[in-house]
């Protein structure tokens, strides 16, 4: 029970700093392009990167942290759901360049800040 609550709280905090960070881009960037999902999936794999270096290589962080940090923030902060319906939905508007433009912003971007996040930890002795 105390891990699903520890999952529950985290997804729901999450959730919100998702809505908020989104919104926030999409307001100053606009609509034409999911900048605000973009957005949410670089900073939320960037997050994965540094707290997962915390729980698995320094064992700063314990298990009911990675399930609150992890599993419940980051699980309802990223967004990939919305990036596969976004990115649908350009492809169904015959917007194959934006599509081809989100796929890879998220996959290269994205992989590239869990690494970015992994490195900076470490570099700093963290």
């Amino acid at each position: 029970m105390r891990e699903l609550l520890l999952v529950g709280v985290g997804g729901f905090l999450g959730s919100m700093a998702r809505y908020g960070l989104a919104g926030l881009v999409h307001k100053y960037a606009g609509a034409s392009f999911p900048w605000g999902t973009l957005a949410v999936n670089v900073v939320g794999c960037f997050a994965i990167g540094a707290i997962l270096h915390l729980v698995l290589d320094r064992s700063s962080l314990g298990p009911d942290a990675r399930l609150f940090l992890a599993v419940g923030i980051l699980g309802g902060f990223t967004t990939f759901s919305a990036f596969g319906w976004e990115t649908l939905e350009l492809l169904r508007n015959r917007q194959l360049g934006p599509a081809l433009l989100n796929v890879a912003g998220n996959v290269v971007l994205g992989l590239g800040a869990v690494w970015l996040g992994r490195e900076t930890l470490k570099l700093t002795g963290a």
